[in-house]
C-alpha cells in the first residue's frame, strides 16, 4: 500500500453510498447477478478509500492503493468475520427461525440492556452479507453479542455458524417464509438449526412439531442444555399455565424450574406474545430476577 502499510481498518463496506471514514475503509467488491462492486472502485479511491478486495484486478491501478486478490469477494468477507469474532470470549446469542428473529433480538437487548454492553445486529442484518457486517462490529467493550441468522436455501447457515459462533440458541418457530428451496419443513428446521452446532445452550417452543423432531433426531441434548418451553406439556423446563389476553396487554403465567412467575406484556397478539416467551424463558435462564424481569416486560416496545 505504498507509503500507507500501515493504514488502520475500522471500517467494511460493500456499499459505495454509505461511506464513511474512507481512510480506515476495507471496500469488498461484491459481485451478484444485479450488480458488480468493482465498478465503484474508481469513484471510490476518488473519494479517499486506499484498500479494495477483489475477484478480479481493475483497469487502472493505483500505486498508493492496496488490492486483495481473491477468488470469492464473498467468502473472504465471511472469513475475516469468522476471525473477528474468533478473538473475543463473551455470551453471544444466536437468533433463527421463520420469524420473529429481529423483535426477540431487539426486545433481549431492551431487557438486558440495563446490565450489559451489548452488541447487535443492526435491523434485520441476518444474511450472509449482514451477518459478517453485523459481526465485525464487535469490541473488546462488548459483554454480550445478539445476533440474527437468516438462510433461504440449503448450505448457507454453515457459514453464519462459524462468523456468529453463538454460545446460546433461540429457535423462533418454523414456517412458511422461504419454503420454496426446502423439501420440507424437517430439512428446513434442520438447516437452521446448525446455527448451534457449537453452542452451549438452546431456547426452543417444542410445541412445534418439526423442530422437536429433528433436534430429537440429532440427539442435541446430550451435546448441550435444552431449554424447551410450551403451552401444551406440562413436562418442559418452561410451562405456559396460562395466557390471558387483555384489551391492550396479555398476562402470562409460567413455571420455570418448578417456580411459578407471572408476567405482564404490552401486547396482546399471537406473535409478540410467543416472542415474549422466547425472551422470558432465555432472561429466566441467564438468572434474571423475576421482580426485574417483570418490570422490565412492561417496557417493551413495538418494533
Amino acid at each position: 500500500m505504498g507509503s500507507d502499510e500501515d493504514r488502520m481498518i475500522h471500517h467494511l463496506l460493500i456499499d459505495s453510498r454509505r461511506l464513511d471514514a474512507a481512510e480506515q475503509t476495507l471496500f469488498f467488491a461484491l459481485v451478484s447477478q444485479r450488480n458488480d462492486g468493482h465498478k465503484y472502485i474508481d469513484d471510490l479511491y476518488q473519494n479517499g478509500v486506499r484498500a479494495f478486495v477483489v475477484s478480479k484486478m481493475p483497469e487502472e491501478i493505483h500505486p498508493d492503493a492496496c488490492y486483495i486478490h481473491v477468488q470469492d469477494v464473498l467468502k473472504a468477507l465471511q472469513q475475516l468475520a469468522a476471525y473477528h469474532r474468533s478473538q473475543f470470549d463473551i455470551p453471544v446469542i444466536g437468533i433463527t427461525g421463520s420469524n420473529g428473529k429481529t423483535i426477540v433480538k431487539e426486545w433481549l437487548s431492551q431487557l438486558f440492556g440495563p446490565d450489559y454492553n451489548i452488541v447487535r445486529s443492526p435491523k434485520s442484518y441476518n444474511s450472509q452479507v449482514g451477518v459478517p457486517l453485523s459481526v465485525w462490529r464487535m469490541d473488546s467493550t462488548h459483554q454480550l453479542g445478539i445476533f440474527e441468522a437468516g438462510i433461504s436455501k440449503p448450505d448457507e447457515m454453515t457459514a453464519l455458524q462459524k462468523i456468529i459462533k453463538p454460545t446460546i440458541g433461540i429457535f423462533t418457530n418454523i414456517g412458511q417464509a422461504h419454503e420454496e428451496n426446502f423439501i420440507s419443513f424437517m430439512q428446513k428446521a434442520g438447516e437452521k438449526l446448525n446455527l448451534f452446532a457449537q453452542a452451549e445452550t438452546l431456547v426452543y417452543c417444542m410445541d412445534y412439531y418439526d423442530i422437536q423432531q429433528v433436534i430429537l433426531r440429532a440427539g442435541l441434548g446430550e451435546k448441550m442444555q435444552l431449554i424447551p418451553w410450551s403451552q401444551k406439556f406440562k413436562e418442559a423446563e418452561a410451562y405456559v399455565e396460562s395466557v390471558e389476553k387483555q384489551e391492550r396487554d396479555t398476562l402470562l403465567r409460567l413455571v420455570f424450574k418448578g417456580e411459578t412467575h407471572q408476567f405482564a406484556i404490552p401486547f396482546n397478539d399471537d406473535a409478540s406474545i410467543e416472542n415474549a416467551i422466547h425472551c422470558i424463558v432465555l432472561c429466566l435462564f441467564m438468572k434474571m430476577p423475576a421482580n426485574v424481569l417483570a418490570d422490565r416486560l412492561r417496557g417493551l416496545t413495538s418494533i
